[in-house]
């Protein structure tokens, strides 16, 4: 039997899809998001889909003196554990109310990183696991269009990164998530290029394949990895006349 798979965000798209796909492959689901309840009618349609057990856990990311005891409170420790906690706000909003950038902030770097501390330690004394962080190709430069959502994923992702490194000869393996745009409620109504919109299935599918194959970074969609190489080599006497 295969181990449980931690949902850290089990309310979110990108969330439900990764258990589903890890649940086709007999992986029983842990699902963790703030008003767990609310959510046993999708935890009833992975049941029902995948024959697998599911179970709904209270979690709240910004509650982060919290995060000690929720990694206690879970009957099993996961094989997998997969963060995928975060807001974009609107930039507009995050510029004309500090408050609101900082919720943006800590929603996209604080919360998942202080659960991630912890899960990592817990797995590092059992010797096993693997740990993955949904962070966002919005962190490899800083734009003007989302600069404050952009900035906490590069701190995310460069607190991955580290995590990986620390825990490379110890038996956990750490994988960073960079999705680019995916078709989500988050981004509802906004008009995305199709050719760089994922799915929310090609997620799932993405994030298992990626765990088999243990791989450190990986993009949804490789022409990601070619469009950001672009951005992050213009010149900044040059970038700074852009708007992208």
């Amino acid at each position: 039997m295969t181990g449980p798979v931690l949902i850290l965000g089990g309310r979110s798209d990108m969330g439900l899809a990764i258990a589903h796909r890890f649940a086709a492959a007999g992986h029983p689901v842990q699902l963790a998001a703030r008003h767990a309840q609310s959510l046993s009618a999708d935890a009833n349609d992975i049941h029902v889909r995948h024959n697998v057990a599911v179970t709904l856990h209270e979690f709240d990311a910004l509650a982060v003196d919290s995060h000690a005891a929720f990694v206690k409170s879970l009957p099993v420790l996961p094989e997998v554990a997969v963060c995928a906690v975060g807001t974009m706000g609107e930039q507009a909003a995050s510029e004309r109310d500090v408050a609101a950038a900082i919720a943006v902030m800590r929603s996209n770097y604080e919360g998942p990183a202080s659960i991630l501390a912890h899960l990592a330690n817990a797995f590092e004394a059992r010797g096993s696991g693997t740990l993955i962080g949904i962070s966002s190709v919005a962190g490899e430069r800083g734009r003007a269009t989302n600069y404050i959502y952009g900035s906490a994923k590069a701190g995310f992702t460069a607190f991955l990164s580290g995590l990986r490194n620390r825990l490379a000869r110890k038996g956990v393996h750490v994988m960073t998530v960079l999705p680019g745009f995916v078709a989500t409620k988050m981004v509802a109504g906004m008009d995305l290029p199709q050719k760089l919109t994922a799915e929310t299935r090609e997620v799932g599918e993405a994030v298992f394949n990626g765990v088999s194959r243990q791989r450190n970074v990986i993009y949804v969609k490789p022409v990601w990895r070619l469009v950001m190489g672009v951005i992050k080599n213009i010149p900044e006497p040059m970038f700074k006349k852009m708007k992208i």
